[in-house]
């Protein structure tokens, strides 16, 4: 008889019935993603793995783990810091990204941020790596290309396919697999740069949750978890937000009230270059506007790191930095 393969054990936690099947611990999951990053799993075991995880969920405890095995293989410059992990991974199907323009406002104002995302993994999205080069940006290829545009535009972006390779591959399963896997969830915690501050967004109600105390066992010190659209980390202006927070380690949940009091009537065909319309003045857009404004408000409470203002308060002083914006910067 051949001997079992090291990793079929993992599956076997996973899959061993009702009753016999349990989550990983977090040294277990660590060292099951070692094993995939490290190309000692076999493709059969991958998919069981992958898909087990899905039909239970992930637990904090496994991305944990995950986490632990991508940054202990990841080389960062110690050099680099930011403040504030932007992560940007589901694309937009039914709005534009307007959370974009937020990004670039707050980078006007000299907040560094990192943002990393995926791709092409769902036909019929708009993905934030491709609207870049309209704003006279560029997906970084290397940690010294991240270092130049923090330094020149206080913002930078990497995709995951050069940030992690594997787990860019293995974001691009999906069409194979037909379900995102773990790995969707795993990329918007990593905060491979250690910024004090991160956001990012889920659609499904239980993944908030779940964000929220995985950044908190990775020891993350400010975390914004946005119930947002599409599953981007964007506030929608005309319907009610949730949001969950990590303040100095400590858990909490709040519901913003919208922007607007009645729902606003979507476009029927996209065009990103309204974006670039918008940011100039070209143009009027109520939901995108509201948009950049509601989500701006969530994130500078995020940076000001456990500073206690209502909401309303937040979102004037959003209004007013996005009515300030240099609109020739673009």
């Amino acid at each position: 008889m051949s001997a079992e393969h090291p990793f079929a054990s993992y599956v076997r936690i996973l899959g061993k019935g009702k009753k016999g099947s349990r989550s990983l611990t977090t040294e277990e999951a660590e060292t099951a993603m070692g094993m995939i990053l490290d190309e000692q799993v076999l493709p059969e075991q991958l998919g069981a793995f992958l898909m087990l995880i899905r039909i239970k969920e992930e637990a904090p405890e496994e991305l944990m783990g995950f986490a632990q095995a991508v940054r202990a293989r990841l080389p960062v410059p110690e050099s680099l810091s930011v403040d504030l992990d932007w992560s940007s991974y589901a694309g937009k199907k039914r709005r534009l990204p307007w959370f974009m323009l937020a990004a670039f406002l707050l980078a006007q104002q000299g907040v560094r941020i990192f943002m990393h995302g995926a791709r092409g993994h769902t036909p019929g999205r708009i993905y934030t790596e491709d609207l870049l080069a309209q704003f006279g940006l560029r997906a970084a290829i290397s940690w010294p290309q991240v270092n130049e545009d923090l330094n020149e535009h206080s913002f930078a972006f990497m995709s995951i396919d050069r940030l992690v390779p594997k787990l860019g591959q293995l974001i691009a399963l999906r069409p194979i697999l037909g379900l995102r896997s773990p790995v969707h969830t795993l990329c918007r915690l990593l905060n491979p740069l250690s910024a004090d501050c991160c956001v990012d967004g889920v659609f499904h109600p239980p993944y908030a949750p779940m964000h929220q105390r995985t950044a908190q066992l990775l020891g993350t010190q400010y975390s914004l978890t946005i119930r947002g659209d599409g599953g981007e980390a964007e506030m929608k202006p005309d319907s009610d937000s949730e949001l969950h927070w990590v303040c100095s380690g400590s858990l909490s949940e709040e519901f913003w009230p919208r922007l607007y009091p009645q729902r606003l009537v979507r476009e029927d065909a996209l065009d990103p270059a309204d974006m670039l319309r918008l940011w100039r003045g070209d143009v009027e857009h109520a939901y995108g506007e509201g948009a950049v404004i509601s989500t701006l408000a969530a994130v500078l409470r995020l940076l000001a790191k456990g500073e206690e203002r209502p909401a309303q308060e937040w979102m004037q002083t959003a209004r007013h930095l996005w009515e300030q914006r240099n609109k020739q910067a673009f």
